[in-house]
């Protein structure tokens, strides 16, 4: 699953995009499974996947998660990608 957030801690926003690593990371520290995101994702799950793709793009962020949020002016997802994204039917014309 690719999410493409786009995020801005005071210095001017930036657009991040999770990776696999980014969403194991948060099914570790929230004991969730990545497809309970179809069911409702909250400001602190996007706020710890922007935190965790930030890290790996080598983006500067606070050591702590928690001061991370506290700096966050805004946060908005600007894209997604499915995991499995899948073909339309096939119609007389294919």
């Amino acid at each position: 699953m690719k999410i493409s957030i786009a995020l801005d801690l005071g210095d001017g926003p930036y657009t991040v995009t999770t990776n696999l690593y980014a969403v194991v990371a948060w099914e570790r520290k929230y004991k969730r499974r990545a497809s309970e995101l179809a069911n409702g994702v909250g400001v602190e799950d996007l706020a710890y996947m922007a935190y965790e793709a930030s890290k790996a793009a080598k983006i500067v962020v606070p050591a702590l998660f928690d001061d991370f949020v506290k700096q966050l002016v805004s946060l908005d997802v600007v894209g997604q990608e499915a995991t499995n994204p899948t073909t339309g039917e096939p119609t007389d014309e294919d």
